[in-house]
């Protein structure tokens, strides 16, 4: 059962509202520009990453803005920021869900981890999953194993396909032994 025990009436309302959020819903018109600035410049990195930071500065911690920030660095390569940036949207989606702030404490009773028409929860999982697959290549294995490992507790039917991680972590492990 959720954390918190709100009749399910206002609770979907405040779902709705923040899924909306999830969708660029709220976003000021200032920070959406810069957002899309940033997007068009983006083969010029000190200027789209100064876009994103106007952006940010405008709209802290709104769900567009860092999932501006994951896709610049992650395609630019920049592992460590985009894990940064996951973490990051790893408190929001525990904090929009309702969830223990950490990953590790989250249970399949806490939300509907395996239903596609549930945004809030698929935030959930797909940052868990850019969380442990950024662990995994920057070499923490372990790390990223315990979030995959995770994933299949919160999802046992794996509708994310964190399974196919599992499967690589397991190749690697055994190439290195």
């Amino acid at each position: 059962m959720p954390i918190d025990a709100r009749p399910s009436s206002q609770t979907a309302i405040e779902d709705a509202l923040l899924a909306d959020a999830l969708l660029g819903g709220g976003l000021p018109e200032e920070a959406g520009y810069h957002l899309w600035q940033a997007g068009q410049s983006y083969h010029l990195d000190d200027v789209a990453e100064t876009h994103l930071k106007q952006a940010e500065a405008l709209a802290p911690d709104h769900a567009a803005v860092l999932i501006g920030f994951y896709r610049f660095y992650f395609y630019k390569g920049r592992l460590t920021d985009a894990l940064r940036i996951a973490k990051r949207c790893l408190a929001k989606a525990a904090i929009e869900n309702r969830l223990p702030p950490h990953w590790r404490d989250v249970r399949a009773s806490h939300a509907e981890f395996g239903s596609y028409d549930s945004m809030l929860p698929r935030f959930f999982m797909f940052t868990l999953k850019g969380y442990a697959y950024l662990q995994m290549r920057l070499g923490n294995l372990v790390e990223g194993r315990l979030a995959v490992q995770k994933l299949l507790e919160l999802d046992p039917s794996d509708k994310i396909g964190a399974r196919v991680l599992l499967e690589v972590v397991d190749r690697v492990e055994l190439e290195d032994d």
